[in-house]
């Protein structure tokens, strides 16, 4: 029998391995060698709305343990997953440690497996934005340095891990688990609360999200991003669901944006609906314009690099970073519905979880 630890503690985690523990369920309903697991979450997303609903809605078991980090600073936060992970392995020691995406539970988890001398796997490994202020991007190259095997959204993905000198042995293109999350729970989307008192209509509204330290950690930065927006998108709403943090940045602006409707966290089924539903997004998250891709939504992303490069290339997503005149010039063309088409970047097909065990079953 096979062991594993699964980690998550931040929101994109929970849709990364949502499909990763139907994937062991089905395996081991099938095999006479089954696969033991634990799912952990670390605690670095703790509201309720980022946290507990992800695991009702998708269907994830409650997690075995709760290591309870909450928030601080980053080098507070990856102390406290650190020391809740080793107390946890004290307990029970699995054979591989799955790790996914690039916060900073990721990084903490598989630095502590590794000096367990218990083997990483890195689902997601290999993604780069070549931006060192990013704090994922530290967390990503840490993570990749030290990890045994590498599950890879994108082949670029793994000529990145070939290029820091990884065999391609260990490396396995399997696809994207969060879309097959985003796939999966397709007839099940709901309508959120406000959607109609506030007048929405399908592809009449935008859906904006930023969380990015630069955009939104300076009270200056965020009143003129959204001051650009505010002025240039017509008619259409701008529905922008914001992070707590943002949120304290926010009212301290203390000024009305008339086009801007502020939600708090949304639970996964009604944002998917209300982003579905959307003439067009804007954002600085990764994970959203691989979401936007596959539902064919125009997507504007205020950053000047990412680390999904195949939503720019063969999706919906277009880089506008953080110019005042780009921005103008992208919401206009975005509600002039002069958008480019995209289609789907290879093997995000809902199926990236059942590689993934596949694999593991073999190794």
């Amino acid at each position: 029998m096979k062991s594993l630890d699964i980690i998550a503690g931040a929101r994109p985690n929970f849709m990364k391995i949502a499909s990763i523990i139907e994937a062991i369920h089905a395996h081991n309903a099938s095999s006479e060698n089954p696969i033991e697991y634990r799912l952990i979450h670390t605690g670095q997303h703790y509201d309720k709305t980022m946290s507990e609903q992800f695991f009702d809605q998708l269907n994830i078991p409650k997690p075995h343990i709760n290591l309870g980090a909450g928030s601080g600073s980053q080098a507070n936060q990856t102390a406290q997953i650190m020391i809740g992970y080793e107390n946890a392995l004290q307990e029970w020691k699995p054979d591989l440690c799955i790790v996914v995406g690039d916060v900073t539970s990721t990084m903490a988890c598989a630095i502590v497996a590794k000096k367990a001398w218990i083997q990483v796997a890195h689902v997601e490994g290999g993604i780069r934005s070549g931006d060192m202020t990013m704090p994922e991007e530290i967390n990503r190259i840490v993570t990749d340095s030290i990890s045994d095997y590498f599950f890879t959204t994108t082949r670029s993905a793994g000529e990145n891990l070939q290029l820091q000198g990884i065999a391609p042995g260990r490396i396995y293109f399997v696809g994207n688990t969060m879309i097959d999350t985003l796939l999966a729970h397709q007839d099940r989307l709901r309508k959120p609360d406000f959607y109609d008192g506030q007048g929405l209509d399908k592809n009449a509204y935008l859906v904006m999200t930023l969380h990015r330290p630069s955009n939104v950690d300076q009270a200056d930065t965020l009143d003129k991003l959204l001051t650009v927006i505010n002025e240039n998108t017509g008619k259409a709403r701008v529905i922008f669901p914001m992070h707590p943090r943002t949120k304290k940045v926010f009212d301290s602006i203390g000024k009305v944006y008339t086009n801007v409707y502020v939600t708090g966290p949304m639970d996964y089924l009604a944002f998917i609906y209300l982003v579905k539903n959307a003439m067009g997004v804007v954002t600085d998250s990764g994970g959203i314009t691989e979401e936007t891709t596959i539902l064919g939504v125009p997507c504007m992303t205020l950053r000047d690099s990412t680390e999904r490069p195949e939503t720019v290339t063969v999706g919906t997503n277009e880089m506008v970073g953080t110019d005042e005149g780009l921005i103008a010039a992208s919401l206009r063309k975005m509600v002039s519905r002069n958008w480019k088409t995209g289609s789907n970047p290879e093997l995000w097909d809902g199926h990236a979880g059942s590689r993934i065990i596949d694999v593991i079953s073999k190794l």
